[in-house]
């Protein structure tokens, strides 16, 4: 007997997923935090469902292939200890979908949250008043494509430059953004950080770069050593490709544009490196001080002051 001979209903394989991955302490973070978001995605995935709406199914009973398809990826993600992302090439942010293989790490940002809310075009305090108005925007270090992508969903008048390093991940990204039906908005550049951009200037520069320091590298995770370790790897304290993002983005910045960056947790580390530089500090609902704002302006006026 195997877990698809004795479970039937949507319930019975969520239920047995938790355990399951309960008992082989996987780790999450692949955009879950728990054994049991973990389980209604791979479940709900895993069946072609809506990944947000799990109540409407539990009861729903399973054929027999479908149970069998269930209890490999079940098990798979547990033996493999592969991101679910990898096993069912698919992934979601703010409910946006991205295909998602070893190409590339899994899609997950902090800042696809911070585009999504009211910091950009909200009412109140707002660090882009008017997305309508952006004309030009960059994703460094892009990936899979994913954010260079809600950035042409958020900011609907702009055309999207999104580098980065490696040709696997570009690959990726270009059948996201055709997916996506953006290819004549979004452009992809095969280079190191700005080399490729040849002096063009952006109203919005947003990345995620490499930030994993060299003794968080020594200990990663199975799950993360699935993925491409060049996405991971910023130097001894993970700052490296930050601190050269500071010092080349105010020669690609226009005079009323800004900078995004996720970091990690690297803050005290650039705050006393940085001193004059006034770094607004993001919040999200699962991360505090991993991510940072600054203008052209505050660039301008600290670049040389290291």
């Amino acid at each position: 007997m195997t877990a698809a001979d004795d479970l039937r209903t949507v319930r019975d394989f969520v239920r047995y997923a938790v355990s399951r991955f309960n008992a082989a302490e996987i780790v999450f973070g692949h955009g879950t935090t728990t054994a049991l978001d973990e389980a209604a995605f791979i479940v709900l995935e895993g069946l072609h469902l809506p990944v947000d709406a799990l109540d409407p199914w539990l009861d729903a009973r399973l054929t027999r292939a479908e149970r069998a398809r269930l209890a490999e990826l079940i098990e798979e993600r547990c033996t493999s200890r592969k991101p679910a992302a990898y096993l069912l090439g698919r992934t979601y942010i703010r409910g946006v979908p991205f295909r998602s293989d070893e190409r590339a790490i899994v899609p997950r940002s902090f800042i696809g949250e911070l585009l999504a809310g009211g910091l950009f075009g909200g009412e109140g305090f707002s660090l882009v008043p008017d997305p309508d108005a952006v004309e030009r925007v960059l994703d460094l270090c892009t990936g899979g494509g994913s954010l260079a992508i809600l950035a042409a969903l958020t900011f609907p008048n702009a055309e999207v430059d999104a580098v980065d390093l490696s040709p696997a991940a570009l690959s990726l990204a270009r059948e996201n953004v055709t997916e996506h039906g953006l290819a004549d908005r979004i452009a992809l550049f095969e280079g190191d950080l700005f080399a490729p951009l040849k002096g063009r200037r952006y109203d919005l520069i947003i990345t995620n770069p490499p930030y994993v320091d060299a003794e968080a590298m020594a200990a990663l995770p199975a799950e993360y050593r699935h993925e491409p370790s060049l996405a991971f790897a910023g130097g001894p304290d993970g700052l490296d490709i930050v601190r050269r993002i500071l010092a080349e983005a105010p020669a690609h910045l226009a005079r009323a544009g800004g900078l995004i960056c996720e970091i990690g947790t690297g803050r005290e580390i650039l705050d006393e490196e940085y001193p004059h530089l006034p770094f607004l500090w993001l919040d999200t609902e699962d991360s505090e001080g991993e991510v940072f704002w600054l203008t052209a302006r505050d660039l301008g006026a600290g670049k040389d002051l290291r």
